[in-house]
């Protein structure tokens, strides 16, 4: 649970720094395409850094709990920002087109990360 909230944090954190790397040190190295790429990168990974922390917060014992769907949501939604933000970050400033093969990985990921969610909810005794 804490460590949830805490690893989510950190994926915030590094969203606002790479968002500002983005818009302060990319500035002019990257064309307006390259810059919509990143600005997607850097939003996906700050809402699903945001979903970690819910879901951390839904472990708590007297919540949820450390539910199995939790547990894996937390684990995909990790997964997901490495392969989209990540792949995305990477075509940015690389250029090379081939990443996108790997960005919806991620997207399947998160999509999956969501669904693992709305089921530990589901599942629980809460409300």
């Amino acid at each position: 649970m804490k460590s949830s909230i805490i690893t989510g944090a950190i994926f915030g954190f590094l969203a606002v720094a790479l968002g500002a790397f983005g818009a302060h040190a990319l500035d002019g190295v990257l064309d307006a395409y390259g810059e919509s790429i990143w600005d997607t990168a850097v939003q996906y990974q700050m809402f699903h850094a945001a979903g970690m922390i819910l879901v951390g917060i839904l472990m708590h014992p007297r919540l949820i709990g450390e539910a199995s769907s939790l547990k894996w949501s937390f684990l995909t939604m990790i997964f997901g920002i490495i392969f989209f933000s990540g792949s995305l970050y990477i075509l940015a400033v690389s250029g090379i087109k081939m990443l996108g093969a790997i960005t919806p990985i991620g997207g399947v990921l998160f999509l999956i990360g969501w669904t693992l969610l709305a089921v530990g909810v589901g599942k629980s005794r809460i409300y």
